[in-house]
């Protein structure tokens, strides 16, 4: 049986910015302890306009979970994201500024720095099996869902949730959800990571 984190989102403590333009719960890093992190999964409440903070020599992945979207000023111009565009993958180095379309949003983070190993994110959508080499797999759902890993027994994600399996290499992950889709205004991510060879 794959051994299954959860962590639920508003049970992590919120660290404001600087800027005072949001606030970031940190869910997960690797490799944790006391090391400084190379993969970093985060979930920032953005509440005005302002721009992102620099990350140096990091990728980061970008998605909107609920709101009606932002619009990100990146070095290949203006990008309009809501809850239902793909998530955007942009060098973190660029540090955008950031408009609310229309109050606040709630988002999910990805970042991981270069050289670290390859890191992914995508929608999931209920009924699609996914499979993927990465032994760190991740699902976030704003919603709750039934987890179904290879034949294993389902397992119930709550809403807001993030779950990880550490080992979780080839497996064939899918969702279920009562109906065929995920209710109107809901969403749901896979996260993967590979570490480089050290």
């Amino acid at each position: 049986m794959t051994t299954l984190q959860q962590i639920a989102i508003d049970r992590v403590p919120a660290q404001p910015w600087r800027n005072g333009g949001g606030s970031t719960r940190e869910l997960f890093t690797w490799p944790g302890g006391t090391a400084p992190w190379l993969l970093r999964i985060s979930v920032a409440d953005i509440t005005q306009d302002g721009p992102f903070s620099a990350f140096d020599g990091v990728d980061r992945w970008f998605a909107v979970l609920q709101g009606a979207g932002v619009r990100l000023a990146l070095p290949g111009g203006l990008q309009t994201l809501d809850a239902h565009s793909a998530p955007l993958q942009f060098a973190g180095d660029a540090a955008p500024g950031c408009w609310l379309t229309d109050g606040p949003t709630r988002d999910l983070n990805l970042m991981l720095r270069r050289g670290a190993g390859q890191a992914c994110l995508l929608p999931a959508t209920p009924g699609q099996a996914w499979t993927h080499a990465a032994p760190l797999r991740g699902l976030l759902t704003t919603t709750p869902v039934q987890l179904q890993i290879d034949g294993e027994p389902l397992r119930t994600v709550g809403a807001w949730t993030l779950a990880l399996a550490s080992a979780a290499q080839g497996q064939r992950w899918a969702l279920t959800v009562p109906g065929s889709s995920l209710p109107p205004g809901q969403r749901a991510c896979w996260l993967a990571f590979t570490p480089a060879h050290r």
